[in-house]
């Protein structure tokens, strides 16, 4: 048992030096760090270079990647991104963070080198040191990890608790504009704050690589699983954090002990820890009315901050009567020139035409979790996957018709968007992305890689209808579909339900006030969201002729979401140049551009969602502004040439029409006026 302990000790260790880095970053600087993971992989991809590429020895390899690149990182990061976040709001945080975290890896990966092998080592020398401890097993890269552990518990609970630097970074999150007047120099202190939560990340990622692997999916995993310890110390409590993340280790090794590690039990249970534990402290704190967000900044921050409410949460205006106005039409040109598409192009194209049309059903779905409830779902590929595995057991067990089963077999994911909703539907911004995050990651885990679902990689088959089985037909098709539920979904913005969405999205104590109920609008988008996500997996699992289940893993959706909220969240348009762009440029880099820059198009989808801390409303809202703005100007000018006053046309000797002449002056009776 003691080394069934040990073991499980050192995996916690990993769970904790995780949770307590992100637990760390939260308290100094206001933000939770979604990039954590692609942070750590980074600076532990960095570290891979010098150590194993290039021979240098474990110490200066990592003084420099932690002492030097970390740091330098983040500072670069704090310019970019990070300084622009403080006073955004939750939803934006997060968004922007989703943005870094796709971007980042492939950016390491084109300048350092793609992986064929993850296997990393940490900070122990090999061959590894063996320990025997009371008679149990103990290797030198779980005492490096417990290593790891103390560093991280002497910076959080030390230097922020019991130092003047702590305590200037402890007052800048609470007020950025009271720190500044006491001579403190606010920007300097979140510079260092974020060159310092880098390191943590780095460190993390140098110690969970020989764990979880040196790859970007690896440490999203295992930081997903972090995610629980962070829940139960509600993103402040350091030490809960690792107690927390300690008991989850223990508790995972400990019921190896006594299943059958070869069971499917086993390999149901023994994923499901890190979520069960998730699960009993939402429940714990959702009871108590302690699962909300806690808002980073004081008043007086936010009453000098230019910024203002963010634009993305805006209702959306409503355009004039009887005229088309510029966005409608610039809408009706986009849609347009996407349907010309399949009949003007090459097969090959076509069918990335179709794939995309289709992933633009699945996107609509962010559309309205995110654009229309304001709500961080990071969920919505895990439910479009779960639709497209239902839709091909009804073909292939049941011998339905194709599209009838994935029209009918979305309704059968619905229960388990509604259910997800109602657990997390009290709970802030910040616990509702950890918890979906999360889900996706155990769902992946526990059903989309099982057989026979998984096959080896290939997935179930699933056929098209007959009628489309041409990729030009089934783009036409995925086309027409996206129609009917974007002009669906404008129906029920326009309807009583969608001005209840919106007033909940704006203020959900103004909503409550109006006598809106809160938990029946979020079930009610819950459950349209996730439908909307089931028969879009169903539609990409037609145009691929399989459901591919690596197609729906939760790293992915990252992907899915940035592409998303760059174009625009709120969009209807939006997710169909989104979906478009997630297949066609790929394509077109892949056509035309070397294999060295693959990941081009995915590192300027996660750049583009790292812009929402500038421009929140996204390319697609901000392009129709400015075009609406210009065809505003123009009218207003029209309109003040209109009402000057004509000029008099100029006589043959100069003379305006309607001016008297000099023998016209002359005639004029005394007193008289020219």
């Amino acid at each position: 048992m003691l080394s069934y302990v040990l073991a499980g000790l050192a995996l916690g260790a990993v769970y904790a030096v995780a949770a307590g880095s992100l637990v760390i970053t939260y308290v100094a600087s206001g933000v939770f760090n979604l990039a954590f993971a692609a942070m750590a992989f980074t600076v532990a991809r960095f570290y891979y270079f010098l150590n194993t590429e290039q021979h240098w020895a474990i110490l200066p390899a990592a003084l420099v990647s932690l002492v030097v690149f970390a740091p330098l990182l983040g500072s670069l990061l704090y310019a970019l991104l990070f300084r622009h976040l403080r006073l955004r709001s939750p939803l934006i945080k997060l968004m922007a963070t989703v943005g870094l975290s796709v971007a980042l890896p492939p950016l390491a990966q084109l300048v350092l080198g793609h992986l064929t092998n993850v296997t990393a080592p940490a900070l122990a020398p090999r061959p590894l040191a063996v320990f025997h401890p009371l008679g149990a097993v103990l290797n030198a890269d779980q005492l490096a990890t417990y290593i790891g552990l103390a560093v991280v518990l002497v910076s959080g609970v030390g230097v922020l608790r019991f130092t003047e630097v702590g305590l200037k970074v402890r007052a800048l999150v609470d007020s950025e504009a009271l720190t500044g007047l006491s001579g403190t120099r606010p920007g300097r202190v979140s510079l260092g704050v974020w060159a310092v939560s880098t390191t943590l990340a780095g460190l993390a990622g140098i110690l969970i690589a020989p764990t979880s692997g040196l790859s970007v999916e690896g440490m999203t995993y295992m930081m997903s699983a972090a995610f629980a310890a962070v829940v139960a110390a509600r993103l402040r409590s350091l030490p809960v954090a690792v107690l927390v993340a300690l008991a989850m280790g223990v508790v995972t090794n400990v019921v190896q002990k006594y299943v059958d590690p070869s069971s499917s039990f086993s390999a149901a249970a023994v994923p499901s820890v890190p979520f069960a534990f998730m699960l009993l402290f939402l429940l714990y704190y959702a009871v108590r009315g302690q699962a909300g967000d806690t808002v980073a900044g004081g008043a007086l921050d936010r009453a000098v901050s230019p910024q203002g409410g963010d634009p993305a949460l805006a209702p959306t205006p409503a355009g004039g009567k009887g005229r088309l106005s510029p966005v409608a039409a610039g809408t009706l040109v986009v849609v347009g020139v996407i349907a010309v598409l399949p009949a003007t192009l090459a097969p090959y194209w076509a069918g990335l035409v179709a794939a995309g049309s289709a992933a633009a059903i699945a996107l609509l779905s962010y559309t309205l979790v995110t654009g229309e409830g304001g709500m961080v779902w990071l969920s919505q590929i895990t439910f479009a996957g779960a639709g497209a595995v239902l839709a091909a057991e009804l073909v292939d067990r049941w011998g339905w018709p194709p599209l009838l089963a994935v029209i009918v077999g979305a309704v059968f994911v619905v229960p388990l968007g509604v259910l997800l909703g109602l657990l997390t539907i009290r709970l802030g911004d910040l616990y509702v992305a950890l918890v979906t995050l999360t889900f996706g990651s155990l769902v992946q885990a526990l059903v989309l890689t099982q057989d026979p679902f998984y096959n080896f990689g290939s997935g179930q088959p699933m056929a098209r209808p007959a009628f489309a089985e041409d990729n030009q037909v089934f783009a036409y098709l995925a086309l027409a579909v996206f129609l009917v539920l974007g002009l669906l979904i404008l129906n029920v913005r326009r309807s009583t339900a969608g001005l209840a969405m919106t007033a909940v999205r704006w203020s959900e104590n103004g909503a409550r006030t109006l006598g809106i109920s809160v938990v029946q609008t979020k079930v009610l988008l819950s459950a349209l969201a996730t439908y909307v996500a089931a028969l879009g997996g169903g539609f990409l699992a037609m145009n691929f002729q399989s459901t591919l289940p690596d197609s729906f893993h939760p790293s992915l959706g990252l992907v899915w979401l940035a592409v998303l909220v760059t174009m625009g969240s709120r969009s209807i348009v939006a997710a169909l140049l989104a979906g478009i762009l997630l297949y066609v440029m790929p394509g077109v880099f892949s056509s035309y551009v070397p294999s060295d820059f693959a990941e081009v198009p995915v590192i300027l989808f996660g750049l583009g969602a790292v812009g929402l801390a500038t421009h929140p409303e996204g390319v697609v809202a901000q392009t129709g502004r400015n075009i609406a703005g210009l065809f505003a100007r123009r009218t207003q000018l029209v309109a003040a040439i209109a009402t000057v006053p004509a000029v008099p046309p100029i006589r043959a000797n100069g003379a305006r029409r309607g001016t008297p002449t000099p023998g016209e002056v002359e005639q004029l009776p005394t007193g008289g006026q020219p």
